[in-house]
């Protein structure tokens, strides 16, 4: 049971047990684990967390800094003592270094270990460098001792942007690196997209304060809470979808009418992530929403896929139909398949 009535910054007591409910509706936990969530949270002493920015553009750090209800630096900064961060922390220089390898030191085996943005192997390394070390040898010596490993974006999953064809740097993922004997191999868990969502990032933050763990993880080791059904199973399009009723152009009457984007290009049937159904800005909207085609940034490889403007091609699974089902997209009498 959780005591007191106030939290974390002054956080009422409503706030950090409606966003517990959030966070334990979020992650797809069993009914009354909200309560065991708040109380482990409450209790929790702040881990230490370690952050490093490699080969990426700091997108996932601004997304995660738009957390909500609470505020990431409200809750998120209060559950975790972030020891180095290049972007967040105040120190420089041989300060913020000093105070990396404190903490490595002080919490060896305790710490959880983020990487945000892909790892050069490239020139030996010399792509993503820092204090005399390339970004292997940062990664390998902090991975050895951490008790766990989030890499956040799809950079630092499956290698994103910087690994697109022909991929000049070498650029690899986390788990591509495990895979390859190059970093020790540590419970990991991906959390692709470009960038994630904040929630989605927020949440597993959370679990992994208060149960020491990871929430159930798909095949790809992306939480199955956030990454379980694709964008086209929640998007609000689906029923334009399914009445063949499709965007031709961008600046059509469909455009305009909000029909459903699938011949633009639209990645959302093959796209596993939660945008449609958590959206973006306190769940303002997503980019489908907003009219532009989903780009699938949550898989492997999405950069080097069959165009961004180009069909899907093959049947599409829909959500709710019998399990192996599939539909092909339907057309109107007046329109044609591209």
């Amino acid at each position: 049971m959780v005591h007191g009535t106030t939290f974390h910054s002054g956080l009422s007591r409503r706030a950090f047990l409606r966003y517990c409910a959030l966070l334990a509706s979020s992650l797809a936990l069993p009914p009354g684990r909200a309560a065991s969530l708040a109380s482990a949270l409450a209790r929790k002493t702040r881990p230490a967390v370690i952050w490093y920015a490699l080969q990426g553009c700091s997108g996932c750090t601004e997304s995660l800094t738009r957390a909500d209800d609470p505020d990431f630096g409200a809750l998120i900064l209060d559950q975790l003592s972030l020891d180095f961060h290049p972007v967040l922390q105040a120190a420089a220089g041989e300060g913020a270094e000093a105070a990396c390898r404190r903490s490595l030191a002080e919490n060896r085996d305790r710490y959880l270990l983020v990487v945000e943005g892909s790892v050069p192997l490239g020139a030996g390394g010399a792509y993503a460098a820092c204090a005399g070390q390339s970004g292997l040898e940062q990664l390998r010596e902090a991975a050895a001792n951490a008790a766990a490993v989030l890499a956040v974006g799809s950079c630092a999953t499956f290698g994103g942007l910087p690994a697109a064809a022909p991929n000049p740097t070498g650029a690899r993922g986390v788990s591509e690196l495990m895979d390859m004997g190059l970093i020790a191999r540590r419970p990991l868990a991906n959390l692709p997209g470009c960038p994630p969502l904040p929630l989605a990032m927020s949440a597993t933050l959370a679990h992994w304060v208060a149960f020491g763990g990871w929430p159930e993880l798909d095949r790809l080791l992306r939480p199955r809470a956030f990454y379980g059904e694709t964008i086209h199973d929640r998007c609000p399009r689906l029923p334009y979808f399914l009445q063949g009723l499709f965007a031709e152009r961008f600046d059509d009457e469909g455009a305009r009418q909000g029909w459903c984007l699938f011949k633009l290009g639209c990645k959302g049937p093959a796209t596993r992530n939660a945008c449609a159904s958590r959206g973006w800005n306190g769940a303002t909207s997503f980019p489908v929403q907003s009219g532009h085609p989903c780009l699938g940034c949550s898989e492997p490889g999405f950069w080097d896929g069959d165009g961004f403007y180009r069909p899907l091609r093959g049947p599409i699974p829909i959500a709710g139909l019998p399990s192996g089902s599939t539909a092909s997209p339907p057309m109107r009498h007046d329109q044609e398949a591209t």
